[in-house]
């Protein structure tokens, strides 16, 4: 499965926001069991794999100029899921590339 998500950052700056962040890809999962594991094997490279509920979900994700690109191989048990899977990571990676929130006042 490809999920593309597309961004005016550049790739430097979408490289950095997914080195500062990805430890919060966990956190979207529900049932808070999931671990997530990233690496970094090259520059644009991120390698991701996921175990919840005795599954594993592997996959990497491109950083490009205008987009990043998620590739996920859902176990066959699991590729049933793939719209709901395609959307978590859609609304994940918009996450993951927002702008920082402004402190706030008080």
């Amino acid at each position: 499965m490809q999920v593309a998500i597309p961004h005016s950052l550049g790739r430097d700056e979408a490289r950095r926001r997914l080195k500062t962040r990805s430890h919060t890809i966990a956190e979207a999962i529900p049932g808070g069991m999931a671990q997530v594991a990233t690496e970094w094997p090259s520059e644009d490279r991120m390698t991701l794999s996921i175990t919840a509920m005795g599954q594993t979900v592997a996959g990497h994700v491109e950083v490009e100029a205008d987009q990043v690109v998620f590739l996920v191989t859902l176990p066959p048990i699991l590729e049933f899921l793939e719209p709901l899977v395609a959307g978590a990571i859609r609304q994940q990676g918009q996450h993951l590339l927002a702008a920082p929130e402004p402190p706030s006042k008080g």
